[in-house]
């Protein structure tokens, strides 16, 4: 009887990859990797442990119950070897291995991206991937460690570590408001045009805004002009086309500079800015250097801003 082969890690890397995007040729792109390397690893797993599983048609990949089992024990496997890893990396002073990052498009493209970067230079042991959406993401689901979200709607099961304070103001040009005239209530925005965002946290098209006074309240928005990019919305404010709800850390410098008013000062939205990881992660030593440098970084970032972005 010929014995069984131990799988090899990057294999089950490789399968939980292609397991989560139901796809070779997306899990091949995730991966760096080419799509036929990427079969292969997956085929020669299932030779390994005797079993499918996967079940492949033209068009997606869907997992077998023998795959739903290897992919629990796929991820405990690499989760234990990655504290291995970070434990021996410890006595050496020096974080090791892969962190697989994400956040919203704009935030992540102006503020992440040089602060990770920064990261990398002071621990070259560190790989650290960075993906960008105009969604909000399943970091358990799809594979991620840690999420910079921008907005305060975080999954219960999910750890959330502050990195810095964040509100959404609603904003203007002075050329807009001496044209359409300054809204007095946040009935009044009905009858404007409002530049509308698709944010990852919120529904399309409806602003919900609190003031001290009045509470919470939703407001239902529409206008000529919207887009999923933040910096293209900017952009329509300054040039005078519209109302805009944006980040505080994004606004700010056109606030200083003139270039825009901000509208009804009283509503504003809460939009925190947060590390969110799973639990499993609770522990790693590389997720807790990386959320300390992340909060160093934006410290103050509400008040000092930052170039325009979505988010």
């Amino acid at each position: 009887m010929t014995p069984l082969q131990t799988p090899l890690n990057e294999d089950l890397r490789v399968f939980l990859a292609v397991a989560r995007k139901a796809s070779f040729v997306a899990a091949a792109n995730a991966l760096g990797m080419s799509p036929a390397y990427v079969t292969k690893r997956v085929t020669t797993l299932e030779r390994t442990l005797g079993v499918t599983l996967l079940h492949r048609t033209t068009r997606r990949v869907t997992v077998t119950d023998q795959g739903e089992r290897v992919m629990a024990r796929a991820q405990r496997i690499l989760d234990d070897l990655n504290e291995l890893v970070e434990e021996l990396g410890v006595t050496r002073q020096a974080p090791r291995g892969t962190l697989h990052l994400c956040c919203s498009f704009g935030f992540g493209r102006q503020v992440v991206a040089p602060v990770i970067a920064d990261l990398a230079r002071h621990h070259p042991d560190l790989q650290l991937r960075l993906d960008l959406f105009d969604r909000l993401v399943d970091i358990t689901a799809e594979g991620y460690d840690l999420d910079v979200r921008v907005g305060d709607v975080i999954p219960q099961h999910l750890i959330a570590r502050p990195l810095a304070a964040n509100r959404r103001i609603l904003c203007a040009s002075p050329a807009y408001l001496q044209r359409a005239g300054t809204p007095r209530s946040l009935a009044d925005l009905a009858g404007h045009d409002c530049l509308v965002i698709k944010e990852r946290d919120h529904p399309f098209g409806v602003w919900s805004l609190r003031s001290a006074r009045h509470g919470e309240q939703s407001a239902k928005v529409s206008g000529p002009l919207s887009s999923n990019n933040g910096e293209v919305v900017a952009r329509w404010a300054v040039e005078g086309h519209g109302i805009f709800l944006r980040s505080m850390w994004n606004v700010a410098p056109l606030l200083a500079s003139g270039t825009l008013v901000q509208v009804l000062p009283e509503w504003s939205q809460e939009a925190n800015i947060w590390a969110v990881y799973p639990p499993r992660l609770d522990g790693s030593a590389k997720v807790r250097i990386c959320v300390e440098w992340l909060q160093q970084a934006m410290r103050g970032l509400g008040q000092a801003g930052a170039p325009a972005a979505s988010g």
